[in-house]
Parts: C-alpha cells; structure tokens; sequence
C-alpha cells in the first residue's frame, strides 16, 4: 500500500477513535444549552477555557517535551534521568498551584470580565487544571513509554464521559442557576482520581526502567532548551480558541461566547482530521529526515499535504452542507453560529495549504524560530477582535480568527523554507503534477 493510500486509511481509523470522546463531549454541551440555556454554557466555556490553559502553564511546559524524553530515557536505559524529570514537571504542578492559589487576587483582576466569574468557581477551578496538568504529564510519558492507550484514554476517554456523567449528576441534583457549580466540583473531584490512577500505573511502568546510571550532566539545560518555547507554542496552536474565548469574554455576552464556542468545538472535532494525517506520516518523516536524500522527504511532505488539503476540503464540504444541523442540536439560539463556523472551517484549508511547518521546524531542533510567527498570529487576534467584534460580533470574531491562523500559517511557511531551506506547502506538488516531475526544493 502506498504512503498516500495508508495516511488516508489510519486518518481515518484516528479519527474515529477520538470522534467519539470528543462527540459526547459535543452532546453534553448541547444538552446544557437546551437544559440550562445559552448563558450558563457560555460561563461553563469560558471557565473551562481557563483551566486548560492553565494546566497547560502550571507544568511549565514539561508535559509538552514529556513524550519525547521518556522514549529517550528508556531508549538508553536511563531511568534515573527519567526519575530526575517527572520529579521536576510534577514539582512545578505542585509550586505553580501553590502560587496561583496565592496570587488569586493578582491574577483574576487581569483576566477583565472573566475574573469575576472564575472567581465564583475558584477552588474548584484551579483544582481541575491542576489534575488536568498532571492527566497531560501522565499522557505524555506514558506514551514516550510505550503505553500510548494508557496515555491517551485518560483525556479522550476517560474525561468525555466525567463530563457527561457530571452534567447528569448535576442536573438531577440541582437547578439551572446552581448547575455549572455543581459540575465543576464534580469535574475537579473526578479529574482529580483519573490522574491519581493514571499516576499509580506511569509509576509502575518506569520501573520497568534501568535506574542504574546517574542522570547525564545537562540534561536540566535540554529540558528547558524545549519545554520553555514549546509552553508557548501549545497554547497559541492547541489551545488557540480557548484562549480566543478568554479574549472575547470581554466583547460578547455569554450567551453569544456560547455560540462563538460551539462553533470553535466544532472546528476542533474536524481539526483532528487534518492532524492525524501528519500523526500518521510522522515516523515516515522522520526516517525521511534521518536519510541524506532530501528529495524524499520533500516527496513524503507533499503526500501528507495532499491528502491533509483533501481531507481539510471535505470537511468544509460537510459542514457548508451539514452546519445548520449541528447547531440545531443545540436549539434556535445557535441558528447564528452558521456563518462563522464556516468561516472558521475556511481556515483548516488554509491551514493545511501551508504544510506542516512547525513539525519540519522540530525536525530541524528550531522551537525558538516559531515564536515570532506565533507572536504575531496572536497579535493579529488581540487587534482584529478589537476592532471586527464591537461591530460585526461572531462573523468579526470568525474572520479575526481565520486572518490570524492565514497570516500565522503564512509566517511559520516563511520561517521553515528560511530555516531547511524547503517549500512544505502543497505548492511543490501540485506544481510537480501539473509539470509532470518531482518535488524540488525552494
């Protein structure tokens, strides 16, 4: 089977793996907007938006390099360094939590119109992200170890169904003005066990690693070389709508940050399938980087784009034709959300045009170089969100969005060709198809 044919077969299979926690996750959030109403969804997403960037923060970035030091570790035999580093992202959960718990009445007057709400669900807040930091280190290592089931469920499956099991506890036990309390308490406690369990087992599984030789001299340096630039990279790129959330709960009633936030879970669900195309091609990309003929791997970057461009394609497809849909199932309210989710599915095309710049970026041991194109997609936001949404409301934050993810992408295209010297956007192959020869480098 040919690479092109095998990323279109395992997409698919990934994408139905994760599309089921993250539908029930959907559903849940339907059911809140028709039980609760638009208000209280709004509230429960902009709390929620807070406490995944937060989880994200609190590890300060560990969990993001975490996968790729516990292969390495394990790889050589090292567990000692192993050791040495879940000591250190663990450690700075429990300081950073300590600090947020502290520094509470600095943090929340920051965050404008959100703070005040936060601050109504604060304990339980910053309990969820800091399980929710933990349930990320736990998944990250257990990967980098060999346990990709153990690491993944914990987050994609596991919490889906916290989520819509808390909601039914929550609704069966109080009222709708009460109800986003009761689910956040329910979620923190929940959150809370997944990663003591998850824990108990990435325990058990280091052990199954040589702890003979000390950990290496440096490796503290190593450590913060990725995780300081990566923090930042997750967050503008996997958690780039939450923080959009955050922003625009200083523009939008909530009720209207429920729509814009349904839009954006919708956007992400389809995310995924563009994303699993370059999961799939990554150990090829590798074994392509490792090689010295750089013709390869600029032939196996052109496949995942061809096929990451024709899955973005038909997922803007399907959701010109079936949008309406999805967001009757949330109710009349969210009738509105049409036109920008598709225009936020308009950029996953754009997106996927561009290649996957940031992954040639790590090939290259480059974090550093994303930032600027990161600094300036998130200024784009910040300023078009400013001037498009006091006028123009959910389409101006749609087309803030897709300005910002074109001109980022843009500039992450730019930085890779400066940095390998190679055009990762889907230009090469169409141009080579339609002149009839290979793929070349800029």
């Amino acid at each position: 089977m040919s690479l092109r044919s095998r990323l279109l077969s395992q997409t698919s299979v990934i994408f139905a793996s994760r599309l089921g926690g993250a539908g029930l996750i959907f559903l849940t959030q339907a059911a809140m907007a028709r039980l609760w109403g638009p208000q209280q969804l709004g509230e429960y997403l902009v709390i929620i938006a807070a406490v995944n960037i937060a989880a994200v923060i609190l590890p300060l970035g560990f969990e993001t390099i975490g996968t790729y030091f516990a292969a390495e570790y394990r790889a050589r035999g090292q567990g000692g360094a192993l050791a040495a580093f879940m000591r250190r992202a663990y450690g700075h959960i429990a300081l950073t939590t300590i600090a947020v718990l502290a520094m509470g009445h600095l943090i929340l007057p920051a965050l404008g119109k959100a703070g005040p709400l936060l601050a109504a669900h604060w304990l339980p807040s910053v309990t969820m992200a800091a399980a929710t930091a933990v349930v990320y280190c736990n998944s990250a290592l257990l990967v980098g170890l060999r346990r990709p089931f153990a690491g993944f469920f914990g987050d994609t499956v596991f919490r889906p169904v916290l989520v819509a099991a808390g909601f039914a506890i929550a609704f069966a036990a109080s009222d709708a003005a009460n109800g986003v309390a009761w689910m956040l308490w329910i979620l923190a406690l929940g959150v809370t066990a997944i990663a003591a369990i998850q824990l108990v087992w990435l325990t058990r599984v280091t052990r199954e690693v040589p702890h003979e030789q000390p950990p290496p001299a440096g490796e503290i340096r190593r450590w913060w070389h990725f995780a300081l630039p990566w923090v930042v990279i997750t967050i503008a790129t996997e958690f780039f709508f939450d923080l959009d959330l955050l922003l625009l709960s200083n523009l939008l009633p909530h009720d209207q940050l429920a729509v814009f936030g349904v839009a954006t879970r919708v956007f992400s669900i389809i995310a995924f399938g563009v994303s699993a195309v370059y999961a799939v091609t990554l150990p090829e990309l590798f074994a392509a980087h490792a090689g010295t003929d750089r013709s390869e791997l600029l032939g196996k970057i052109g496949d995942a784009n061809v096929a990451a461009v024709g899955v973005a394609l038909a997922l803007f497809g399907t959701i010109l034709l079936g949008g309406p849909l999805l967001l009757w199932i949330f109710g009349p309210d969210f009738a509105s959300g049409y036109l920008p989710l598709t225009i936020l599915a308009l950029a996953l095309v754009v997106r996927a045009a561009f290649g996957p710049s940031a992954l040639v970026l790590s090939l290259k041991e480059r974090p550093y170089a994303t930032l600027p194109a990161i600094a300036l997609g998130l200024g784009v936001l910040t300023g078009l969100n400013l001037v498009l949404v006091p006028t123009l409301g959910l389409v101006g934050a749609a087309l803030a969005a897709l300005a910002a993810q074109s001109l980022w992408s843009a500039a992450m295209w730019l930085t890779a060709r400066r940095v390998s010297g190679m055009d990762v956007s889907i230009v090469p192959r169409l141009s080579a198809r339609l002149l009839k020869r290979p793929a070349r480098e800029a």
